[in-house]
């Protein structure tokens, strides 16, 4: 099991970065003075609404915080991340896959566009993420100047922002290497400042380290050591800041990482997602294929953060592939797909992680649960309501995660 990995084996992780793409084998709502007085590890949570006879309804009254992924392809014009969706989810079949803001362009019913409006997108996204109960966003991480960060910063600056915890997950391919370190580390520490940067046990600042391969760690850290020399390092750069030191989830080959988790340093592993190259099935296929791999990780002996799937479909990527899956051929691998998961079917997977983690001993308990994902849409996996406003996802969280809540979804779009 790999981390995240296309049905044709391609690595989806990195749009503007082609180096580092290398190929994968087969891998008026608000909360604001509830969130504010959020501890800094559970949360309060019910799980009524699933019925006594559910699994997830014999779990302590307490949950672990609970975010989506934010894969921000959408909001920057012209670059090549958000012209390759417009391509992926142009034609007609898959515009019931495109976020809520999409628009069809030019009465061409294959042309696809998205809103310039971030800032009001944005503060619409904070609502519905609210609204389904999310804890937090994880943020795939790229540079402040890079249009994949667009949205970060755009959430930073609007006041729902407050309403609402966040935290990074950074590919460790950019944070260079022991010879030459990228600035990213430490422009992630200065993130960790923010009010609203999610902190979990003892005021730890969360942060994901994902796509961690052997190989890897060998090639530009000199091995197992250098990289838990550099890890060392980053939270003493926190400690000097004046923040706790991060608590730092591991995510990637899960072989390696069950392997070498906790010589590493690690706080915590998990995944960014899980599946497999040729997987194809139902829901209930994919959902059991990512509870089993929560196991496999657990052999780390550290937590373990289970990743929650909401879907995963590339069909649109396949047949129009994007710019950075450059071994993606037209059409191969169309056939490899898992079928979108009915309301109780994504409820009843995302129970099953919160029961899973309660289930822990103490000493391995991780703090939170992350779901692949907000955004993540040409791939399959998301949560952000569809056009016209398609709020099932959202209901389905709000089920489990807002149990007493009335399921009302008016004005989320």
């Amino acid at each position: 099991m790999h981390e995240t990995v296309a049905p044709d084996g391609n690595d989806r992780r990195s749009p503007m970065n082609n180096e580092n793409a290398a190929v994968r084998k087969p891998f008026a709502l608000t909360r604001r003075m509830f969130l504010t007085s959020l501890s800094a590890s559970l949360l309060p949570g019910s799980l009524s609404v699933l019925g006594s006879s559910h699994p997830a309804a014999a779990a302590a009254p307490s949950r672990p915080l609970v975010g989506a992924i934010r894969w921000d392809a959408w909001y920057s014009p012209g670059s090549q991340p958000t012209e390759a969706m417009k391509q992926s989810l142009g034609p007609e079949k898959y515009r019931w896959r495109t976020p809520f803001f999409g628009t069809q362009m030019n009465r061409d019913p294959n042309a696809l566009d998205f809103s310039a409006s971030i800032e009001a997108e944005m503060d619409k996204e904070i609502d519905q993420a609210i609204f389904a109960g999310l804890d937090y966003w994880a943020f795939a991480a790229y540079g402040a100047n890079h249009p994949m960060s667009k949205a970060l910063y755009a959430f930073r600056a609007r006041p729902k922002a407050a309403e609402l915890r966040y935290c990074m997950f950074t590919e460790l391919g950019r944070w260079g290497s022991a010879a030459k370190l990228s600035s990213l580390p430490q422009e992630h520490i200065g993130l960790m400042a923010d009010k609203n940067y999610l902190r979990v046990e003892n005021d730890r600042p969360l942060y994901f380290l994902g796509f961690i391969k052997g190989a890897d760690v060998q090639r530009s850290w000199g091995g197992v050591q250098g990289l838990r020399t550099q890890l060392g390092k980053f939270k003493s750069d926190a400690n000097g800041a004046g923040l706790a030191d991060p608590y730092v989830v591991l995510a990637g080959d899960t072989k390696f990482l069950s392997q070498e988790a906790a010589n590493l340093g690690a706080d915590a592993v998990g995944s960014y997602a899980i599946t497999t190259g040729n997987g194809r099935g139902s829901f209930v296929d994919l959902a059991k294929y990512a509870e089993k791999g929560w196991n496999d990780l657990s052999a780390s002996q550290v937590p373990v953060v289970p990743t929650v799937m909401t879907g995963w479909d590339r069909r649109p990527r396949i047949e129009r592939p994007v710019p950075w899956e450059k071994s993606q051929r037209p059409g191969d691998g169309v056939t490899n797909f898992y079928a979108a998961p009915t309301k109780k079917e994504l409820a009843g997977h995302l129970a099953q992680s919160i029961s899973w983690v309660n289930s822990r001993a103490p000493d391995r308990r991780a703090p939170a649960v992350l779901i692949y994902a907000w955004n993540e849409n040409d791939e399959g996996g998301w949560l952000v309501p569809t056009v016209p406003c398609q709020t099932d996802r959202l209901e389905a969280l709000r089920e489990v995660l807002k149990a007493t809540a009335k399921t009302a979804s008016k004005n989320l779009c």
